[in-house]
C-alpha cells in the first residue's frame, strides 16, 4: 500500500457515500468533489461515517426528510448553537453539492494494519544530518509554531522580530502540535493522517520524517516521563479508530491499538475516535480520550510491548482537555454531554463530573487564581456565550473543588480561553458565531472582577470571511497573539495575527499576509504546557 493513497485520501466518494434510492441523483464525479468537502468541512464534528459527535447525525433517513431546500439554507447561514455560517466559505454550487451528498448512504473507509502505516514512514533528513547546535542565531525559544489551517503548513514565527522564518510542509489541517521535552522538535498531527516532526535548529526549520497513521487523525503527544523522555510519540486516528505509538526520534511506526469497544451506557461503538492525546506530568503514560465511547484510556507506555491500559469512564463525547495548574488532574470536555470530567492521573480514576453550559470547549484551557475559590479553570461552549470556571484545588480548597465558581456570559460560542500565571486577564474568543460582528470580536475578562472588555481583532473593512480566534502568550508572558483566520473564497492569504500588550489590551503588533492560520504554540511556554496555563 503506497503513501500516496493516504497523501491524497480527500476523493473517498467510493467509500464515504453511495447513492441512496431516494437521494439526490450525483454523478461519481460529483461525489468525488463533496466528499472531498465533507472531509475537509464536515468530519470533524460529524462523523467519518455521518453518525454524529459534537454535531449531529447526517444520515439520509434525516437529511433527506429535512430536503435539499433546508439543508442549504443551515449549511449556508450556520445556526447560534455553535456551527459555522459557510457561504463565505463554499460557493453556492459547493453548497448545493454537499447538500446533496449528505442524503446519501455512507459507507466505511478500508482500514490500515502496521504494515500498511509501515509503508508510509519516511525520514526525510537522517539522523547523522541533524545538527549539534542551532544553525541560526534566531531566538527559537520564543518561536510560534503556527498551524496554517488549509495551507497544509506549519509557519514558523519568530517572537521577537514579528516575522515568517519559514512554512514546514506537513499534513492537511493541523489540529494541535506538541513538542519534545526541550522544544527542540515540534509533532504535528494532519487531518489527513500525516504526522511530522520538525526541527527548528535546522536554517531554516524543516521536517525530518513522518508517517500516515491513519486516513482521517486528529492529535499527537510525545513521552516525556523519566527515562522514557522524548522516546515515543502517540497519534490519534478518527480513522481507523485507533492509536498508534512511534519511536520519536525516526517516527518508526511501533504499535497499533484499536479503541472500539462499548461506551459508558454498555452499547458497542464501532467508530470509536481518538478525540485527544496527552502525556502525564507524573507518570510513564498518555491519556487516549477516546471521543465516542466517554473513556479516557490512561496508556502505560513503560513497557509498549505488555502494554497497560486503565480504561476510565466517564461521559460522551469527549473532545478536548487540559490540566489542572499540578498537573495531577486532568479535565476534559464530554460535549454532547454538558459535562467536563475531571480524572486523577495518579490515581488514574475519575474523580467527579461537573454539569456546565451547553457544549463545553475549553481547547488548550487556562488556569487562575480566583479571588473567592482559589485555583480554578475554565472552558467555553459551543451551544452559548458561556464561560464557565470551577475550583481545582482539592487539598487546600474542598468545598469550591469540581464545583462550578463562577459564569460570564459572552456574545456568541467559542472554542478557546487563555491565560497565564502573571497576567491580570483571561482571554475568550466567540469564534463559533456565524455573525462576523460577534466572531471577530474577543472577550477579555479581569481575573480580579470578572468584568469583561471587548475588543475588535479584525478592526478593519474585511468583505470575507474572517473569525478571530486562538490566544497564545509569548515567552516574556506580557503579549498576547490572536489569529484572524481568513477563511473567505480567494481570501486565504489575507489572514493575520494580531499582537496585544496583555496589561493595556492595545494592539502592538501584525504578522500578516499568512494563509488560514489558526493555533499557535510559544515553544518557551508549550515545553511544560500544564505548568504555564
Amino acid at each position: 500500500m503506497s503513501k500516496g493513497i493516504f497523501a491524497l485520501s480527500f476523493p473517498l466518494a467510493a467509500m464515504m457515500g453511495t447513492a441512496h434510492a431516494a437521494a439526490p441523483e450525483m454523478s461519481a464525479e460529483e461525489m468525488d468533489r463533496a466528499s472531498a468537502i465533507y472531509f475537509q468541512r464536515c468530519a470533524g464534528c460529524h462523523g467519518t461515517l455521518r453518525k454524529g459527535a459534537t454535531g449531529p447525525g447526517l444520515l439520509p433517513e434525516d437529511t433527506q426528510e429535512m430536503g435539499q431546500r433546508r439543508l442549504e439554507s443551515i449549511i449556508s447561514l450556520g445556526t447560534e448553537g455553535g456551527m459555522n455560517n459557510f457561504d463565505g466559505i463554499l460557493d453556492e454550487e459547493e453548497i448545493t453539492l454537499i447538500s446533496k451528498y449528505i442524503q446519501q448512504t455512507p459507507e466505511e473507509p478500508p482500514e490500515m494494519s502496521l504494515a500498511d502505516i509501515r509503508d508510509t514512514w519516511e525520514i526525510v533528513v537522517p539522523q547523522d544530518q541533524w545538527p549539534d547546535e542551532p544553525q541560526h542565531d534566531l531566538n527559537w525559544e520564543n518561536f510560534m509554531v503556527t498551524i496554517l489551517r488549509d495551507r497544509g503548513a506549519m509557519g514558523i514565527i519568530d517572537g521577537d522580530t514579528k516575522e515568517l522564518v519559514t512554512e514546514a510542509e506537513t499534513g492537511y489541517a493541523v489540529h494541535v502540535a506538541k513538542s519534545s521535552s526541550d522544544g527542540r522538535f515540534w509533532y504535528v498531527q494532519g487531518r489527513d493522517g500525516r504526522l511530522s516532526k520538525i526541527d527548528l535548529w535546522m536554517d531554516p526549520p524543516q521536517v525530518t520524517a513522518e508517517v500516515f497513521i491513519g486516513i482521517d487523525a486528529r492529535d499527537v503527544a510525545v513521552s516525556k516521563y523519566g527515562e522514557w523522555k522524548d522516546k515515543y510519540v502517540i497519534g490519534g486516528g478518527y480513522w481507523p479508530p485507533h492509536f498508534v505509538i512511534a519511536d520519536a526520534e525516526t517516527m518508526e511506526p511501533l504499535k497499533v491499538v484499536s479503541t472500539r469497544g462499548y461506551n459508558t451506557e454498555g452499547e458497542y461503538v464501532h467508530e470509536a475516535r481518538v478525540a485527544a492525546l496527552y502525556d502525564t506530568p507524573h507518570a510513564p503514560t498518555f491519556l487516549v480520550n477516546v471521543k465516542e465511547t466517554g473513556q479516557v484510556w490512561q496508556v502505560d507506555y513503560s513497557d509498549i510491548d505488555n502494554l497497560r491500559m486503565d480504561q476510565i469512564a466517564s461521559a460522551e463525547y469527549l473532545h478536548d482537555g487540559f490540566f489542572d495548574s499540578t498537573g495531577r488532574y486532568f479535565m476534559i470536555a464530554a460535549n454532547f454531554s454538558n459535562k467536563m470530567a475531571f480524572i486523577d492521573t495518579i490515581e488514574r480514576k475519575l474523580v467527579s463530573l461537573l454539569n456546565t453550559g451547553e457544549i463545553p470547549h475549553p481547547g488548550p484551557g487556562a488556569n487562575w487564581i480566583d479571588p473567592e475559590c482559589g485555583p480554578v479553570a475554565g472552558t467555553t461552549h459551543l451551544g452559548q456565550g458561556l464561560m464557565t470556571f470551577w475550583g481545582t484545588d482539592p487539598e487546600n480548597n474542598p468545598d469550591h473543588a469540581w464545583e462550578i465558581c463562577g459564569t460570564v456570559e459572552t456574545d456568541g460560542p467559542g472554542l478557546f480561553l487563555r491565560s497565564h500565571p502573571d497576567s491580570p486577564h483571561v482571554w475568550i474568543d466567540q469564534s463559533m458565531h456565524p455573525e462576523s460582528d460577534v466572531h471577530q470580536w474577543v472577550m477579555v475578562m479581569n481575573k480580579e472582577t470578572r468584568e469583561l472588555t471587548p475588543i475588535h481583532v479584525a478592526d478593519r473593512p474585511i468583505e470575507h470571511d474572517a473569525v478571530a480566534l486562538h490566544f497564545e502568550y509569548d515567552q516574556s508572558g506580557t503579549e498576547v497573539w490572536v489569529s484572524i483566520w481568513a477563511r473567505g473564497r480567494g481570501h486565504q492569504d489575507d489572514g493575520a495575527i494580531v499582537i496585544y500588550d496583555d496589561k493595556t489590551m492595545e494592539e502592538i503588533g501584525r504578522v500578516e499576509n499568512l494563509n488560514t492560520p489558526t493555533g499557535k504554540f510559544n515553544v518557551y511556554n508549550r515545553k511544560s504546557k500544564w505548568q504555564r496555563s
